[in-house]
């Protein structure tokens, strides 16, 4: 299969968090095939019952080419025009897997050893397949993780801090809500005062943000809410150390945080002859620690159709991609 019918048919299998099995078998199969016409190996590293990470090398790695095998919801099939493929997951990140196959089985036909391949479950998620990956002693000495990023190298990525907010009241009749404690009430009040929080700030990544993701609560229009609870997303551009002492401090009183994850902005690597930009979106290096060495970002597709329906990536930046990633892998393995 070229790329562009790769990236259909990787496309085509619906592997919504935590669904990956299917695809992962897919991908096995395909770099089985590879490996045994280019002498490398291929194995499934399980991470949990039904969803495998896999990894193929070609010699002991220097360079891994890695990204993510799941994908947000909803599933939707592939289609194509002249100039993208669309469908669930086209740049986020079948068409880059597509990409760095094609990168790789070029490498390894030419004689290049000491690179990899290691595609994870679990990015959109919890970074499942990443944080098991970082628990092996193979790593390499450097990553090139692949997320959309128009094909340029991203100079950093900012980081995640998740909290469900949660109230409790006191249910009652509503037309005597001096007999209740309404929970939307305070959890109202308690995300105002979330939004009253002074942003971090940094001069390579800019602003840090907030998102409230989600608002639940309530029984019915006429009983006053004992239970009511919310989703808070910031995108960090530190640590994210002062923003948790600043949430906890602002909803006290009213209700709970409940830590979720954190995961810090990070800086990454750069090379000459780039074009080069900052991404304001979490990725699994962070949960990699290190593991797997000096992290590279880059990938084809933008990061503004992903996780819409609208979801597609450029035939051309995939093809780019296939040379973009040889050669990154070459200079490194050359360091």
């Amino acid at each position: 299969m070229n790329a562009y019918e790769l990236t259909r048919a990787l496309i085509d299998i619906d592997s919504v968090t935590p669904n990956e099995e299917r695809v992962g078998d897919f991908l096995f199969a395909h770099l089985v095939e590879l490996a045994g016409r280019t002498h490398g190996r291929v194995e499934k590293i399980e991470v949990e019952p039904h969803r495998n990470n896999i990894l193929a090398t070609w010699g002991k790695p220097i360079v891994t080419l890695s990204t993510h095998i799941d994908t947000v919801p909803p599933f939707f099939a592939s289609r194509e025009d002249d100039t993208h493929i669309w469908g669930r997951g086209a740049c986020d990140t079948k068409g880059i897997i597509a990409s760095m196959i094609h990168a790789t089985e070029a490498l390894v036909a030419e004689g290049v050893r000491g690179v990899a391949l290691l595609l994870v479950v679990g990015e959109e998620r919890n970074s499942a397949g990443a944080l098991h990956a970082a628990k092996d002693n193979r790593g390499s000495r450097f990553i090139i993780n692949g997320e959309p990023t128009e094909n340029k190298l991203a100079l950093g990525s900012k980081g995640a801090l998740r909290y469900e907010i949660v109230a409790s009241g006191k249910m009652a009749h509503s037309a005597y809500p001096h007999l209740g404690e309404s929970a939307i009430n305070k959890l109202l009040d308690a995300l105002e005062r979330i939004r009253k929080i002074e942003m971090p700030n940094d001069e390579v990544l800019g602003p840090s943000s907030l998102n409230i993701g989600t608002i639940k609560g309530g029984r019915a229009p006429n009983v006053i809410p004992d239970d009511a609870r919310a989703e808070v997303f910031f995108r960090l551009v530190d640590s994210g150390d002062s923003l948790r002492a600043a949430t906890e401090q602002a909803v006290a009183g009213l209700a709970e945080a409940k830590f979720v994850l954190s995961i810090p902005a990070v800086r990454l690597g750069s090379m000459d002859g780039f074009e080069t930009a900052v991404m304001a979106y979490t990725t699994d290096i962070p949960a990699f620690g290190g593991a797997w060495g000096q992290p590279y970002l880059i990938g084809p597709g933008s990061i503004h159709v992903a996780h819409t329906d609208q979801e597609r990536i450029p035939k051309a930046e995939i093809t780019e991609a296939i040379q973009i990633y040889q050669n990154l892998v070459r200079r490194l393995i050359r360091v």
